[in-house]
């Protein structure tokens, strides 16, 4: 048994989210077109009759501009020191930019082996793929360079026979039926989080805070209440919609999901609550052990 931590890093929009749901082959982090959806460090677990393999999932790496931009900026560098082998992974349907080769000067000052990961290789030709790849090697000496596609699931077998040369443990961090290091709790927030921002276009920020406040579960069913965090009365009706039509359509899409993830009939019950102050929003949520991101 090799077990080891893999960090996936990247800008945002590359698709790190997406990649690790597919490589665990279950949701355990939220995924959005809009950038720095990711807020918290969330590790997802892979499993296999020789591997454990411990994905770090982190907040894409950005020139901030707010207070919450500097902390997932940290969060995502301090994963970088902690694993034993970092996925950069880049978007090989967009141009190479600045934040691609600020991030390889991070790099730099690391003594780990980095493999690059070109996503999206759906939308390219061989052709184009293989201009990628020497675009890049250009700039760094990466220890492999795989291209796949995450959301086609092409080219995974072959990223996780790689990584596990990578790995230097024998111990099991992880039970094997365990796919995430974050609780239920945590990941049925996430996936209300998640609809609300796919469901509201460019309405919603980035300020509002899901959190599960109680599941009752039987066997057949679990009921499941989630509030939805607001700063403002404003995002407050736009959340609940005309006549309640958009935090229906939020709940209707996350329960099915929710379900897709325990497994059972839920019930699920969602309400917006206004927490104007940053101090009392984070009095509510310690009440329930949660917190917003870490600093």
């Amino acid at each position: 048994m090799k077990s080891g931590f893999v960090a996936l890093i990247g800008r945002p929009n590359v698709g790190k989210s997406t990649l690790i749901n597919s490589i665990i082959g279950k949701k355990v982090a939220i995924t959005s077109n809009k950038p720095q959806t990711t807020r918290n460090i969330i590790q997802g677990i892979y499993n296999d009759s020789e591997s454990q393999i411990v994905f770090v999932d982190t907040p894409g790496i950005h020139k901030p501009t707010h207070k919450l931009g500097r902390v997932l900026n940290k969060q995502a560098y301090y994963s970088i020191s902690d694993v034993d082998v970092i996925l950069f992974l880049v978007d090989g349907s967009q141009s190479l930019g600045s934040g691609d080769k600020y991030i390889i000067e991070k790099f730099k000052e690391e003594n780990k082996p980095v493999i690059l990961v070109i996503n999206k290789i759906d939308k390219l030709t061989k052709e184009q793929i293989l201009l990628k790849i020497t675009e890049y090697k250009d700039l760094y000496d990466f220890s492999e360079i795989i291209p796949l596609s995450a959301l086609k699931k092409d080219n995974l077998k072959t990223l996780i026979e790689v990584l596990k040369k990578y790995l230097k443990d024998n111990i099991k961090y992880f039970e094997d039926d365990m796919i995430s290091n974050k609780p239920l709790s945590f990941m049925i927030a996430e996936i209300v989080r998640e609809k609300i921002f796919n469901l509201t276009e460019q309405e919603v920020p980035h300020s509002i805070t899901c959190i599960t406040e109680s599941i009752k579960s039987s066997k057949e069913s679990s009921n499941i209440n989630v509030a939805i965090i607001v700063d403002r009365d404003s995002l407050k009706k736009i959340i609940i919609g005309k006549q309640g039509s958009k935090i229906k359509e939020i709940g209707m899409s996350s329960r099915k999901e929710i379900e897709q993830l325990i497994g059972k009939r839920v019930y699920l019950e969602l309400f917006v609550k206004t927490i104007k102050k940053w101090r009392d929003r984070e009095k509510y949520l310690s009440e329930f052990g949660y917190n917003d991101f870490e600093e």
